[in-house]
């Protein structure tokens, strides 16, 4: 892409920097015509689309090179890299080459069936021999590998049949020895438990179907154009908004873990697309859900007659792939990309989704008869004006480079030429804006991650417990984007699988705006980086209640302390300074005194606290001096004090790496607090960073085995957090979190306390998902039982 960039003209790269939405068919037109002729370019798209040259496209060769591979950790018992080595082998692996089946598949399926088996994976160990068998309905050891499973998961009547049809199709007799040996083993036992009538090859998350409780309303407002407001009061916690995206895609560090439909965590027995080696789904519900073929029965017959129509009917419902849902609903997401070629995993992921966007549209055209036109299938602005001039300019060369590879889905239909470029150009540019990153909760504790162990975390009781956002994704929500921001929201947005969920944080009134964060929140950046994030970002300068009004967050987040022992007052830099100077100077002057009423200015609940750290704001002066204490006016040396604040974090840097490590030295922690400690007399005590200090010392000292110094370091932290953000906010929640986990090793009778804080939190944030959302909350709770 480089090459590309360099090949352009100046005078044309001049002309799309300085270019408007007005100049992009001429600019386009100019690109397009340059490109055509730029013998660079279509080599650059014969490598992204050719199949000849595709990395994406299925290869039986590498298939069985990596099944060898896989053979030989097996062979060894590295089972669990095994079954990552057959999920490779079967991303690569035909389903069938000129018309004609291939056994690679069915054979890899049920290799990882036997991996996993071994690993006492039993439910995914079934599930994979039936897809195998969903293949090749005839394949004995699939029968065999499938009884072995289910009579160890004690479902003893199906581990009969299934052991009974292996035996009809096995044709050597040692073959036949081992499987009778099988057969009388559960001989006896099998009317003592079995499966349900049908099993399901969908996701398993069960979702509680909490109903929308209000209703919304967009209108326009001259400060912030668009956006959503009540028509009602709405009680806090409620449920306000829920919507599947118009088009969503996983970011590429995720594609190995995630489902690509779903975007949840990918169990150890994941679904690869039948035709290219990009996609991995958690199950065949989401590969069909999001355009994939999905596996069905093959024309092979069973080769075996007479069989008892009980029989029949069972092995019909093995090798026929049950979807949980009656009327699957299809999404248009990688059908056009599923050709083995290679642009969708060289492509940036929003230039992807934009494809994405691009495909739906026309697919919904096509059924109504339309020409093609990207204007009006969405009602959401954009910021090209705005954007930098190197954005501009990769916009213009993404948008051709998209348009020539969607030729080979769509041909005529997607024309090639300014006014289709124009439009892409301005999609990307809305992705830009509008799209949200669809997070995951991950909980983790300092051994590895509460997802995939939760009970030993606990059993071991020697380290703190943490929960922290994982942006796998990204999607655009054509309702969902016209929320608009607040570093103050009072609303929040989650995800569960890929669906947007949005819930009041607080009690709203009736007609207040609805508004969530765009990824900047008082308490967690000051005023200066708020800002600068959201102008980067989304173009536009927040006057919000949080950027407009002196809170006690933005005067203390940063702050120094002042050098009297005694005085609590906050010290700021000169860039914080100018920042709080700006909110102070914003609003009218008094007609009267033409003296600021700041009172004015300041939330009710924050006038308190204020006064506390910064009482100099109340006078009659309207400016914020740096360097000086906003209490008493005491000068503090800012420049000594940074420099003791750089020796010190190279300590704590050194302690977060060891803990990271899991490796503290016994004089490690004494030594960091003697370099440390000095942070405490220079950061104002309900500085962020002071909170980050409590917070690795916590973990440092689980670590040692220090827990009562832990608890008493995770309190501090908790109390500075409740400063910076409120009692009430998920910040808090997730610290309460540690502290639990803490007090649940120590034995403490107030963890549930604790527990009971964070658990309404949690509620106020993500209502009846809570626990969905946070499984660590569920575990905690059971150990806070046996302690009781």
């Amino acid at each position: 892409m480089e090459k590309l960039k360099a090949a352009v003209p100046e005078t044309l790269k001049r002309r799309i920097a300085e270019s408007s939405p007005d100049d992009l068919p001429s600019t386009s037109s100019d690109l397009l015509r340059f490109f055509h002729r730029l013998p660079l370019f279509h080599q650059v798209l014969g490598d992204l689309t050719g199949l000849e040259r595709g990395l994406c496209r299925k290869n039986e060769r590498d298939a069985l090179e990596t099944k060898l591979k896989g053979n030989d950790c097996f062979s060894r018992g590295d089972f669990s890299e095994a079954v990552k080595l057959y999920t490779k082998a079967l991303r690569f692996a035909p389903i069938a080459v000129d018309g004609v089946v291939k056994d690679v598949v069915p054979v890899l399926y049920v290799n990882r069936a036997f991996a996993l088996y071994k690993m006492g994976l039993l439910a995914e160990s079934v599930r994979d021999c039936s897809r195998a068998l969903s293949i090749f309905p005839g394949y004995a050891k699939a029968w065999f590998r499938r009884g072995k499973s289910n009579a160890s998961l004690g479902y003893h009547l199906d581990a009969r049949r299934d052991f009974t049809v292996s035996l009809k199709l096995e044709v050597s007799s040692n073959g036949k020895r081992l499987i009778e040996n099988e057969m009388k083993m559960v001989a006896n036992l099998y009317k003592q438990k079995n499966y349900p009538p049908q099993r399901y090859e969908g996701c398993r998350l069960e979702i509680c179907d909490e109903p929308l409780q209000v209703e919304l309303q967009c209108v326009s407002k001259i400060t912030k154009g668009r956006g959503m407001i009540t028509v009602a009061e709405i009680p806090e916690a409620s449920l306000i908004h829920k919507e599947d995206p118009y088009a969503a895609i996983v970011l590429k560090h995720f594609r190995e873990t995630h489902c690509h439909f779903c975007f949840n965590e990918l169990p150890m027995d994941p679904v690869a697309c039948s035709s290219c080696c990009i996609p991995l789904y958690c199950s065949h519900l989401c590969q069909v859900q999001a355009g994939g073929e999905h596996l069905l029965p093959t024309a092979r017959d069973l080769p075996i007659d007479n069989l008892p129509e009980d029989l029949n009917n069972y092995i019909s419902n093995v090798i026929s792939v049950q979807i949980s849902r009656p009327q699957v609903k299809k999404f248009i997401e990688h059908v056009h990309e599923c050709q083995g070629v290679h642009w969708p995993a060289v492509l940036p992921s929003d230039v992807v989704l934009a494809g994405r966007v691009l495909a739906k549209c026309i697919e919904q055209q096509r059924h109504s008869g339309l020409k093609f036109s990207l204007l009006g299938i969405w009602d959401l602005c954009h910021n090209y004006a705005q954007l930098p001039p190197d954005d501009k300019f990769e916009f213009h060369i993404y948008s051709i480079i998209l348009m020539n590879c969607l030729q080979d889905s769509y041909g005529a239909e997607l024309p090639i030429n300014e006014n289709t470029n124009s439009q892409l150009i301005l999609l990307l540019s809305q992705i830009r804006v509008n799209s949200m990153a669809i997070v995951r909760v991950a909980s983790f504790d300092l051994m590895g991650s509460f997802n995939q162990q939760p009970e030993l975390s606990l059993a071991a009781g020697a380290s703190t417990a943490a929960v922290k956002q994982i942006r796998v994704g990204q999607a655009v929500y054509a309702a969902g984007s016209l929320f608009n921001h607040s570093c103050q929201p009072n609303i929040h947005a989650y995800f569960i699988s890929r669906t947007l969920y949005v819930r009041a944080t607080e009690y709203i009134a009736s007609g207040c705006d609805l508004e969530l964060s765009y990824g900047a929140q008082v308490g967690q950046w000051n005023c200066k980086d708020r800002k600068q994030f959201l102008e980067d970002r989304y173009s536009f300068t927040c006057e919000c209640r949080g950027c407009s009004k002196l809170n006690l967050s933005d005067l203390v987040l940063d702050a120094y302390r002042c050098d009297k022992t005694d005085c609590l007052g906050v010290v700021l830099d000169i860039d914080v300074a100018k920042y709080e100077n700006q909110k102070l100077c914003f609003f009218n002057l008094d007609p009267k005194s033409h003296v600021l009423n700041t009172l004015d200015q300041v939330d009710k609940c924050d006038i308190d606290d204020i006064r506390m750290v910064a009482s100099k704001v109340y006078g009659n002066s309207c400016s914020v001096e740096p360097g000086y204490c906003l209490n008493c006016n005491t000068k503090r040396d800012l420049e000594a004090s940074r420099a003791a604040v750089r020796e010190a974090e190279i300590h704590l840097r050194g302690l977060q790496d060891a803990i990271s490590s899991n490796a503290i030295p016994n004089n490690s922690l004494l030594e960091t607090w003697r370099y440390v400690e000095p942070l405490t007399k220079i950061f104002h005590p309900f500085n962020k960073r002071v909170a980050e200090v409590e917070d690795t010392l916590a973990q440092a000292s689980c670590l040692v085995g220090e827990l009562q110094s832990a608890m008493d370091h995770c309190q501090k932290s908790i109390e500075i957090l409740e400063k910076l953000y409120g009692s009430n906010h998920i910040a808090v929640g997730n610290e309460l979190l540690k502290l639990v986990s803490i007090q649940l090793a120590l034995r403490d009778a107030t963890a549930a306390d604790s527990l009971n804080l964070a658990t309404a939190i949690f509620a106020r944030y993500y209502g009846s998902h809570a626990s969905l959302v946070f499984p660590l909350l569920q575990h905690l709770k059971e150990g806070v039982c046996q302690t009781q």
